[in-house]
């Protein structure tokens, strides 16, 4: 605990690191942040807790709560939580520039204090709040901050879809000609299992992030909030996707289907369905990415056919901030 006096504006804030005994404070905050999605809630962030040192933080002004940090720590870095798709500070939206400026400078004070060099944050992208969240995007700038990469996100806007492919629609429509089903599963291990896993593993000798057992988990602690969606052919699983939905968005965590996909047309038909009607009244669809190589290149395939559903881009920036300087902040507000 560090408590740091920013006396030009007369204000203390009281830094914390988190602690198990805060969990109910920590998810209690997060229900009413503006910048916040059920990821940052800690029975989601825990289920990984065994692979990652947490050291997350909160900010206290005038003995309340008025910031949170999802993050870990390694060596002299401390990371907007590596577990996780987005980051960075999360606040309410009660907090106007000038405050979330100081706590802020604030962080990054404390933070030098314990020598720690560095910040590391990966931004959350702006489809998931629902009023203007740019605070630490021009932070970014202010304390010369550097851009260690950029993703490209592919994501419907359902008040401005672009038209769909004929060749998306041709696949909805073989979907139909084979007798496809779409069924909601409340059991991942087919899918992880017969098509997920090989398909990873054959494409690119990897695991899903999540295990099946942790996946398992995660839906009994957020049912209405992690989906699966199966496709079958003749009653034989031949396709799905997992989605982690959210207030503003759908987003699709995993994607695959069998060797079959493209003859059967398996994933457009269910794709199709999904945004056409289970999230037709979702303001987004997120595709995710389609990069590769830590965000410098673009698979080609795998974005045509993105944006053949109508999915634009959106980028997610990702930043590493020297924290001394937080001296940068002392002359912002004139």
């Amino acid at each position: 605990m560090l408590i740091v006096n920013l006396t030009k504006i007369k204000t203390i804030f009281l830094i914390k690191k988190y602690t198990v005994n805060q969990k109910a404070l920590w998810n209690d905050f997060i229900v009413k942040a503006k910048n916040a999605t059920f990821l940052f809630n800690r029975d989601f962030m825990d289920y990984h807790k065994d692979r990652f040192k947490d050291h997350s933080l909160l900010v206290f002004k005038d003995e309340k709560l008025v910031a949170v940090l999802p993050a870990n720590k390694t060596d002299n870095t401390l990371h907007s939580h590596q577990g996780l798709t987005y980051g960075g500070l999360v606040f309410t939206d009660k907090l106007k520039f000038n405050t979330v400026l100081h706590v802020f400078k604030a962080v990054l004070k404390h933070l030098d204090k314990l020598n720690i060099k560095r910040l590391n944050i990966k931004l959350i992208p702006s489809i998931y709040t629902a009023i203007p969240n740019d605070e630490l995007s021009y932070l970014m700038y202010l304390t010369k901050a550097v851009l260690t990469r950029r993703d490209a996100l592919a994501v419907i806007d359902n008040k401005s879809i672009p038209k769909v492919s004929k060749d998306r629609v041709e696949g909805y429509k073989r979907g139909l000609k084979q007798g496809l089903v779409i069924k909601e599963e409340t059991n991942f291990d087919a899918f992880w299992n017969t098509i997920l896993i090989p398909n990873l593993k054959a494409k690119h000798n990897a695991n899903p992030v999540h295990s099946l057992t942790e996946i398992t988990s995660l839906k009994q602690e957020f049912a209405k909030r992690i989906r699966q969606f199966n496709v079958y052919k003749d009653e034989v699983l031949v396709a799905g996707t997992t989605i982690f939905e959210s207030e503003l968005v759908a987003h699709s965590q995993y994607i695959s289907g069998n060797n079959q996909k493209n003859e059967l047309g398996s994933l457009d038909y269910l794709h199709y369905y999904l945004i056409n009607s289970v999230f037709k009244d979702k303001r987004y669809f997120d595709f995710g990415i389609s990069n590769e190589n830590n965000g410098t290149q673009v698979n080609k395939g795998l974005q045509y056919w993105k944006e053949g559903f109508g999915a634009r881009t959106i980028t997610q920036d990702f930043y590493s901030v020297p924290t001394n300087s937080y001296k940068m902040l002392d002359s912002v507000m004139i």
